[in-house]
């Protein structure tokens, strides 16, 4: 069941300066999260491959002691510059899921933003047994985009990505098998079994660059690993999707969600 990917460091070097026109998550469903966590200011919190940080941001600005981890220092830099700018303070730490060892924490929460397929995820989880506090909690954030007309750039926009990439067969083989967003079996195979699944839906416009520098965030179409073939994906890209813009903008209705995974209480 545990389909391992291969462990590549450098897999996201040079998309951090695109990770801006990602989505993000918002502050109604962070503080959800909190909530429903019993998180309380003060309390530590991993974000585990935190990207440019801004979950860390988001968790830090609502107190917590929150540390940032990523394998790779341009986005531990990025994150950095983003606690900068929001006034918080996060405690740096590079690494990820395979250099998670018992020393660490203890912590009350840990984070993964969109990072779970890229580790062992049976592996990941029992190390983070061993580092997070009894009553304590693991969250998975993924995004979804519902089948309605107003997303069909985004499909036109997976398609040709996925042509471009080196990865597409397994992108494909992954999504027909219900894809790698799907955390439960791994979680029932853990001590994490109790579930909870928090999601907000939003519809906001999107501009064509937006869109494309999306693109060059994702792993598999960075600038570096299409190479010579970066101004034809750009070109493609765009022409493909410029006659479905309306006004010159796109509309994207995007479901952000939060699976909250905790140890099943003990009866007394």
């Amino acid at each position: 069941m545990n389909q391992v990917q291969p462990y590549e460091p450098p897999r996201f070097q040079g998309v951090a300066a695109f990770y801006h026109h990602r989505l993000f998550y918002p502050e109604r469903l962070i503080r959800r999260v909190i909530a429903l966590a019993g998180l309380r200011p003060g309390d530590a919190v991993l974000d585990l491959g935190t990207g440019p940080g801004p979950l860390a941001v988001s968790f830090a600005e609502a107190g917590m002691a929150v540390t940032a981890a990523d394998p790779e220092p341009l986005m531990l830099e990025a994150a950095a510059a983003a606690a900068r700018t929001a006034g918080v303070t996060l405690s740096l730490w590079r690494g990820g899921s395979y250099e998670l060892t018992p020393e660490m924490g203890p912590y009350r929460l840990v984070a993964i933003g969109r990072a779970f397929h890229w580790m062992d995820r049976a592996a990941t989880l029992k190390m983070l047994d061993r580092i997070i506090t009894p009553g304590g909690a693991v969250v998975l954030f993924h995004d979804a985009h519902p089948d309605v007309p107003e997303n069909r750039w985004f499909k036109t926009a997976r398609e040709i990505s996925d042509r471009y990439s080196k990865d597409a067969a397994a992108r494909t083989a992954g999504r027909k098998a219900g894809g790698h967003r799907r955390y439960e079996p791994y979680l029932f195979e853990s001590a994490f079994t109790q579930l909870d699944g928090l999601s907000v839906t939003s519809r906001t416009e999107i501009a064509l660059d937006e869109i494309v520098g999306r693109a060059y965030s994702m792993s598999s179409c960075t600038p570096a690993r299409l190479g010579d073939r970066q101004a034809d994906f750009e070109n493609d890209l765009r022409a493909a999707l410029a006659p479905l813009a309306q006004d010159g903008k796109f509309i994207e209705i995007a479901e952000m969600v939060a699976v909250l995974a905790r140890r099943p209480e003990r009866r007394k």
